[in-house]
């Protein structure tokens, strides 16, 4: 194996990653497992992790799975103290976990706030908390967060949303400035409108389908899969000294008027 490669290399680490059952973070551990990571897949219908873990397909030894609600602090400690005692550390932690309810701000329910809040922006706090200390203590360790398109802008029906993921690229920050003397290097990446099924209702609205590929440079929708090279970077040697940074994926629609 050649120097440049040896960059990218994930052979023998292991990787957390929330919210991976489906979607962006299926993707996401599909693509690290390529790249050589042990992955812990997460969510909390064990029946549904299980069908996903069977999916990646990867050896037994490289795909294991955590059920447990990313909402709960108390619950998140516990997780990761049963992952590093059983299965080993936590090199590389990918807060992935995400929801959306698309309500007017002046129609919103105080539940429709807290919950997209809690499991968008709440629970990588959780997670990072619980998994940091640890980092710190090996000298060594990477934190991506999942922020968005809309950790940088709004649209109508998206308050909660959008409040969740500016202060999760604000959060990404801190935790850089925090950590990066330990080895600890805490990025994001912004994906645009990826399609998932958080983002079916839209795909399938023509008007809004139209509107999209219109207003993206790239003409279409993103891919999960498309979102993996900035994730295997950022989890790799090759971003040793990248901190406190969001890479957007999102076919140039930040770039344009």
């Amino acid at each position: 194996m050649n120097h440049k490669n040896q960059l990218f290399d994930l052979g023998g680490r292991t990787a957390l990653i929330t919210g991976s059952s489906q979607g962006i973070g299926f993707a996401l551990a599909r693509g690290l497992l390529e790249s050589g990571a042990g992955v812990v897949i997460n969510g909390r219908d064990t029946s549904k992790l299980a069908r996903a873990a069977e999916s990646l397909g990867g050896p037994a030894a490289r795909v294991h799975t955590a059920a447990f609600d990313v909402t709960n602090g108390a619950e998140v400690s516990q997780a990761i103290e049963r992952i590093e005692a059983e299965i080993g550390p936590i090199d590389i932690l990918i807060n992935n976990a995400g929801i959306h309810k698309r309500v007017p701000l002046v129609d919103m329910t105080d539940l429709q706030w807290h919950e997209v809040i809690e499991t968008n922006l709440t629970s990588a706090f959780f997670l990072a908390r619980a998994v940091a200390p640890r980092m710190i203590a090996r000298g060594s360790g990477k934190v991506i967060n999942i922020c968005s398109l809309m950790s940088e802008v709004a649209r109508a029906t998206t308050g909660n949303y959008a409040a969740a993921k500016g202060g999760l690229k604000m959060l990404t920050r801190a935790m850089a400035v925090e950590w990066a003397k330990s080895n600890v290097q805490v990025n994001g990446i912004g994906p645009g409108y990826i399609a998932t099924e958080l983002t079916k209702p839209l795909m399938e609205n023509p008007a809004f389908n139209a509107w999209l590929c219109a207003r993206t440079p790239a003409g279409r929708w993103g891919r999960p899969e498309e979102l993996v090279g900035a994730a295997v970077f950022l989890a790799s040697r090759a971003s040793d000294f990248v901190n406190g940074q969001i890479i957007y994926v999102d076919g140039g629609v930040l770039a344009a008027l």
